[in-house]
């Protein structure tokens, strides 16, 4: 069964718009694990404009499944994965005023950069993935960098669904298939919701764990977190 690790970005910008400690996210983790969920996903940004790196330490002492910590590799980003140690680091090359994510790894010109931090990271005992688009040359890029698994970036497929093209995850079945071929364990996230998830996972070989966050929360304004994520357990499994 695909594991579904949620990120919780979402919870602390609702948290930073007021100020103070409402909602609480240390208990939501706590809470979104209760529910059924096999990991804790955050994505802390240099501006911690959502999740802020104390937040990173705390949540070590409360996940009790797996904690994945995404980010742009820039040395405060590494410093404090190797002091928090999760069980996951997700390497994205995000700009410092990027709104969200956007685009994967050019697994092949920034070779030799993944390849130390990734091997910095191993040092420490930590898992390492790299954000990766469907390219099978991005793909092949990132098994020369030694990282243990890709998650692919999954927009263009979640914005070809919306429009009743399912054609658009044959990509993402090619970069899975060599994913695998090469030795690369497979994430995937970025846009992944209920409407959508369950065509994605069937489709997709030796899919390992996907990471939703924005979608997620906002389906649980409607539906609440503890209906949500087994409603997304069941159509993973």
């Amino acid at each position: 069964m695909t594991k579904l690790s949620v990120n919780i970005n979402k919870i602390a910008t609702l948290r930073n718009a007021r100020g103070g400690n409402m909602p609480d996210l240390l208990k939501a983790a706590a809470d979104i694990e209760d529910f059924g969920a096999q990991g804790i996903t955050i994505h802390p940004r240099p501006d911690e404009r959502h999740i802020r790196y104390s937040d990173a330490r705390a949540l070590k002492n409360v996940v009790t499944t797996e904690f994945n910590i995404e980010g742009n590799p820039i040395q405060k980003f590494i410093d404090l994965v190797l002091e928090v140690r999760p069980e996951q680091v997700t390497l994205v090359p995000d700009s410092v005023d990027v709104l969200t994510s956007n685009a994967g790894w050019d697994t092949i010109a920034h070779r030799d950069f993944l390849k130390n931090v990734i091997q910095t990271f191993k040092d420490a005992g930590i898992r390492t993935s790299i954000f990766v688009d469907a390219n099978t040359n991005m793909v092949e890029g990132a098994a020369n960098t030694g990282t243990d698994r890709i998650e692919l970036y999954t927009e263009s497929y979640a914005k070809a669904y919306a429009k009743g093209d399912k054609n658009g995850i044959d990509d993402f079945m090619e970069a899975a298939k060599v994913a695998h071929e090469v030795g690369l364990g497979i994430n995937a996230g970025h846009d992944l919701n209920l409407e959508n998830i369950q065509f994605f996972a069937e489709n997709i070989p030796n899919l390992l764990e996907v990471s939703i966050g924005h979608a997620l929360i906002c389906e649980s304004l409607y539906l609440g977190l503890d209906n949500v994520i087994p409603m997304y357990l069941n159509k993973l499994s």
